[in-house]
């Protein structure tokens, strides 16, 4: 017992070590907030042009728009093949070391930004399938009532699609907080670097990596607690 409040006091107490967590936590935290938006963003759109494209290249009858369509869809399936083939540490580095190699540019933001185009691909196929999941009879519906294709997507197709796919959207948030633990790669300080400036430091790599796992898994608990309070409530409003 005395040895491990040896170990402690040289882990986070001394030269206040702690901080090396608390200020990655923040930064964790940070990526994996503005990223998640913008995955969504993304993803959506992403998801829109593809479903359009699958679903209403047949009842678009302007040569220009269906050519521009088919542009727009090709390019989103070449995004969704690369981002979702490579590991993203690959794509990470890509962005800090080859896109932004000749600029002093913060490397938190580099981090949202990657974290970010990588979750929008997994957001997008999310998307998508709760898309096409609707019945093709609610599109015939939009369409009795005088709505064009894309005011049938708007007010009809996309609420019930954005319903189905929350609970999978909060698991994304989820993932991504973890594959944040990689963004030490490019030197930026999150959480799991945190922890390994202490190991550094102090030669013992079981207490600051195990107080890093624990970290990772009460927030984990805390959303997927989220998670799971959201969809119950959504189950009980399809009563």
């Amino acid at each position: 017992m005395e040895q491990f409040k040896i170990k402690f006091v040289n882990d986070f107490i001394t030269d206040n070590r702690w901080k090396y967590l608390t200020d990655g936590l923040a930064a964790t935290l940070k990526i994996t907030v503005f990223a998640a938006l913008i995955g969504v963003v993304l993803g959506f759109l992403v998801a829109i042009i593809r479903s359009t494209y699958d679903t209403g290249k047949n009842s678009i009858r302007n040569p220009l728009i269906t050519m521009m369509l088919g542009i727009l869809n090709f390019i989103c399936k070449v995004y969704l093949t690369v981002i979702r083939g490579t590991p993203v540490v690959i794509q990470l580095m890509i962005i800090y070391f080859v896109i932004f190699a000749s600029t002093s540019i913060n490397k938190t933001f580099v981090a949202i930004i990657a974290f970010g185009i990588n979750s929008g691909a997994y957001v997008a196929e999310i998307v998508r399938s709760g898309i096409m999941s609707i019945d093709k009879g609610q599109n015939e519906a939009g369409r009795s009532l005088g709505f064009n294709f894309v005011q049938t997507m708007w007010h009809i197709i996309m609420p019930q699609a954005f319903k189905n796919v929350i609970p999978a959207l909060a698991n994304e948030v989820i993932v991504l907080l973890k594959e944040t633990s990689v963004a030490g790669y490019i030197g930026l300080q999150d959480l799991t670097k945190g922890g390994d400036i202490i190991r550094g430091r102090t030669y013992d790599a079981f207490m600051p990596l195990i107080a890093v796992a624990l970290i990772y898994l009460i927030i984990v608990m805390i959303l997927s607690a989220l998670q799971g309070k959201l969809e119950r409530r959504l189950n009980s409003r399809d009563r």
